[in-house]
Order: C-alpha cells, then structure tokens, then sequence
C-alpha cells in the first residue's frame, strides 16, 4: 500500500520540497511556491476558490510536511519514534 502523502525533491530545484497526495484528488504541492498541481480534475469554485475539503487536504499534506520534520529532527537526535 503506498502512503497517503510522499515527499519529493527534485535536483533541479535544490530548494524547492514537493508533498505528493496519493489518492483522489491526487495533487503535488509545492511548499516553496506554495502552488497545487492537480493530478485528477478536482471541482473549483470560480477558479479560485477551493473546495472546504480540497483546502482540509491541502492543511493534511502541510501537517504531514511539518510531522515528518519533527521526525526527522527526532532521529538526528537519536530519539525513539515508536
């Protein structure tokens, strides 16, 4: 089964950290630009504004974003995750 939410990096923009949602809608979202890619055609209200439940999923996938570096924080520090 793959995860709900994946990071990506990409070379060629060394700065730049991608969260990947996995399932419908499926989107990439650019942390540093702060821009959603749409992967599957979502409802947008005048193209604009986003659904209640497209925004929660974007929310998710920055509480992911934030979770997985206090993670990684954890374990340079050598703390247990479990």
């Amino acid at each position: 089964m793959i995860p709900k939410f994946l990071l990506g990096d990409n070379s060629d923009l060394p700065e730049a950290v991608f969260v990947i949602h996995t399932e419908f809608p499926r989107f990439i979202l650019d942390l540093d630009a702060e821009e959603v890619e749409w992967l599957d055609e979502v409802d947008v209200k005048d193209d604009e504004e986003l659904s209640d439940d497209l925004m929660q999923l974007i929310d998710q996938a920055q509480d992911f974003y934030e979770r997985e570096l206090d993670r990684y924080e954890a374990m340079d520090e050598g703390e247990d995750l479990a």
